[in-house]
């Protein structure tokens, strides 16, 4: 797994590797307190020897008491229950580069309010609701970005349908 002293992804790293393995979730820490109590957040697991998505999963907003306890059952939820993806192995645990996007708030937006590499984005449409994350690799308009998010929820892009944009914190 990746190198890194970010406390929000050794949790994250700590959780996959502990449920792989165990079946058993870590408890949750004291985080620092230069971060949020309790937030949504995406995690985001990638083979690191090919950088391809191996799982990702998260929460727009809060779903826990704590965003310790958010971390592990989004760690655990990628690394599992990505229905893209057949759950990951114990022998694939140190091929694995794992990512925490903490996100703030959504906010409604306009297209011209969007920028691919700095606001994530969520479409609406009735139930439907799809989100991309910022910043993703191969994701460089927000054309781009609106059809993927539109594809994901199952909307068509060229109907109506709302936009709200959010930031990200991205924890490496």
């Amino acid at each position: 797994m990746n190198q890194t002293n970010d406390p929000l992804v050794l949790l994250a790293q700590e959780t996959v590797a502990r449920f792989v393995k165990e079946r058993k979730m870590p408890p949750a820490p004291a985080l620092p307190d230069d971060l949020p109590e309790r937030a949504g957040c995406f995690v985001s697991i990638h083979t690191a020897s090919s950088g391809d998505l191996r799982g990702c999963i998260g929460t727009i907003e809060a779903t826990r008491k704590s965003l310790a306890e958010e971390v592990i059952q989004n760690a655990i939820s990628a690394s599992t229950n990505d229905p893209r993806f057949p759950a990951i192995k114990a022998f694939e645990l140190d091929d694995l580069d794992i990512k925490v996007d903490v996100l703030f708030p959504a906010q409604p937006a306009e297209v011209n309010q969007l920028d691919p590499k700095r606001f994530g984005v969520i479409v609406t449409k009735g139930f439907r609701r799809g989100l991309l994350l910022p910043d993703l690799e191969g994701v460089d308009t927000v054309e781009e970005q609106l059809a993927i998010a539109c594809m994901k929820a199952g909307i068509d892009p060229g109907g109506a349908y709302q936009i709200e944009r959010f930031e990200v914190v991205r924890h490496v």
